[in-house]
């Protein structure tokens, strides 16, 4: 599969469209979900052009792996969240909306029924304060 430049991801990549940016390293960029699935949704996108997790290189994966170990106890902190998923998803099939390479962490709580995956755009006054919270976390792990 090519890799269209275009995408939203590689836009936000290149700061041409915003985001609520978490974390940010050389080979990944971690911002929030605004269609989120639950509360603190997150997605890590990896900085290499990849459509699929096919396209992408091991140290790709391997440093949005790391990313997600990273951000992961202060997304847990900063929502009080019962658990997490960590997905990733390849083809329309499986539930892919955007082909560049992203990793989802979907917190989740105790008796809260999951939204629809990239349905419903969230409240982006409470997406961009939980992720000023989650940011000013990462310091403490």
């Amino acid at each position: 599969m090519n890799y269209d430049p275009n995408n939203v991801f590689a836009r936000i990549l290149r700061g041409d469209l915003p985001s609520f940016k978490v974390y940010e390293d050389d080979k990944t960029y971690v911002m929030m979900d605004i269609m989120p699935q639950t509360k603190g949704h997150l997605l890590v996108l990896t900085k290499e052009p990849a459509p699929t997790l096919f396209d992408l290189s091991v140290e790709g994966a391997q440093a949005c792996v790391a990313t997600a170990k990273k951000i992961a106890p202060a997304l847990m902190q900063a929502t009080g969240a019962d658990g997490m998923v960590f997905s990733q998803f390849n083809g329309e099939v499986a539930g892919q909306t955007v082909y560049h390479v992203h990793f989802h962490l979907v917190p989740h709580y105790e008796g809260q029924d999951v939204k629809v995956h990239a349905h419903i755009k969230g409240d982006m006054e409470e997406i961009k304060s939980l992720g000023e919270k989650i940011a000013s976390l990462l310091n403490s792990f």
